[in-house]
């Protein structure tokens, strides 16, 4: 099959394909020679409601700029094709990253759903409704810690949350009840897609997983009930919100504004640039009470940054004007320095006493990084290890952030897999790798 042809571009490859557009790979001729996606439509498949899906994709596109909404370069056509330049993702797609992977420890899926929420809370800023939330919608932006960028607006409409529709939109295994069943629906919809996507990161399937949709729609109708697959290790906060977004009853689900305010996601604290100003706006403020030996309030501060700053530093995003790794090593260098005043404040106010070998949280994951690698290695050939090792790793990211409770309880839930094994264990490499890290 030969590659379109486009005045300015280079077609490289085919990346994807829909009923009635293909995407590819292309890069600018001219400049910077920027590497774009390109969607191609072709128009003589372009009947009925597929006109209004890519007028509505361009419209939406044109208008939405966000840092998790996929952007749109620039749109052009010919006789043949409708053509829509859009940035490019490298890392494929959600779906391919869980199936790849089986599920997701819940560190992850927590910085994926904060990103989707994230452009969720931005698209009901301005009354859209996405409708065909989906793992192959949702783009990542690397194959190595990526960004998560939500994607594909033709089922998109304009919404106020006063509005109701009643047209079939979407993928049915991630339509929401009400529109298979009762075929009135509104924004709220988009809740129950995301329950269903969080449901497939953390488990690897979808709650209603079927052969056919006469199944699905079975499942659907009978309410069947969603359950917490047994022995999942997730926290109670994330339990919580997982259960309050797959509520059949739209008016028992949880509302937009609780959605965005649940403490499972924490967006106040997600790697940004206004989160990356806060925590420098809080740090030097604390500096400064310091030096004035205000110890109590300094200490405040200090604790108050470092809940912005460990997020920036232990996940994707790149500070303004940081362009290379030693940067951010050079960051989280004096979050260090940070942590290590805090706790030094900290016995200086309550009177604790220092340990003989005093390590702050930071310090501590990193020390057994490498352990950690060779352990995790070892364990591919045994599946609960390398769970309990997942679950351990996300105990580790709770505890790095300060949410001590969080990580309390997953390294129990890695410790009660993982200790029955160690006990099991013949003497050698994997046990003693095994052994220190229980101990950790």
């Amino acid at each position: 099959m030969s590659l379109p042809q486009l005045d300015g571009y280079v077609f490289v490859e085919k990346i994807g394909s829909g009923s009635y557009s293909t995407v590819y790979k292309a890069f600018r001729k001219e400049g910077s020679r920027e590497v774009v996606a390109v969607k191609c439509v072709e128009k003589t498949k372009l009947l009925g409601s597929a006109i209004d899906n890519i007028i509505t994709e361009i419209t939406l596109l044109k208008k939405l700029k966000h840092d998790h909404i996929v952007e749109m370069k620039d749109f052009s056509w010919d006789t043949r094709n409708i053509y829509i330049m859009m940035e490019y993702c490298g890392g494929g797609d959600l779906s391919s990253f869980i199936q790849k992977r089986h599920k997701l420890p819940e560190a992850t899926c927590k910085r994926f759903l904060q990103q989707l929420a994230s452009a969720l809370k931005y698209l009901r800023s301005n009354d859209v409704c996405h409708m065909d939330l989906k793992p192959q919608n949702l783009l990542l932006t690397s194959k190595t810690n990526p960004k998560l960028k939500l994607a594909d607006f033709g089922f998109a409409q304009l919404m106020s949350d006063d509005d109701h529709k009643s047209s079939l939109r979407g993928s049915p295994l991630y339509m929401a009840p009400e529109m298979i069943m009762d075929a009135k629906y509104d924004a709220r919809v988009d809740l129950w897609s995301v329950g269903v996507i969080a449901y497939e990161c953390l488990f690897g399937r979808a709650p209603y997983s079927s052969q056919n949709f006469q199944e699905l729609a079975e499942k659907i109708k009978s309410r069947m009930k969603i359950e917490i697959p047994p022995g999942a290790a997730i926290s109670s906060e994330c339990r919580d919100l997982l259960l309050r977004l797959l509520q059949h009853d739209p008016n028992a689900r949880i509302d937009f504004e609780d959605f965005f305010n649940h403490p499972f996601l924490d967006l106040e604290h997600m790697p940004s640039k206004e989160s990356y100003q806060k925590a420098v706006n809080l740090v030097t403020e604390a500096v400064k009470k310091d030096a004035e030996r205000n110890w109590e309030e300094a200490f405040k501060l200090y604790c108050d940054s470092l809940r912005y700053f460990i997020p920036l530093i232990n996940g994707p995003f790149i500070l303004p004007d940081e362009t290379d790794s030693h940067k951010k090593t050079a960051l989280r260098v004096r979050v260090d320095d940070y942590i290590s005043r805090a706790e030094d404040l900290k016995r200086m106010i309550y009177g604790l006493q220092p340990s003989s070998k005093p390590q702050n949280p930071v310090e501590s994951a990193i020390s057994t990084t490498s352990s950690f690698t060779k352990l995790k290695q070892m364990a591919a050939v045994t599946p609960s290890l390398a769970t309990a090792i997942d679950i351990g790793r996300s105990a580790e990211q709770y505890m790095i952030e300060g949410q001590y409770g969080l990580a309390l309880e997953k390294f129990e839930c890695a410790l009660n897999i993982m200790m029955p094994l160690l006990s099991g264990e013949p003497a050698g490499p994997r046990r003693d790798l095994l052994h220190n890290q229980a101990s950790f």
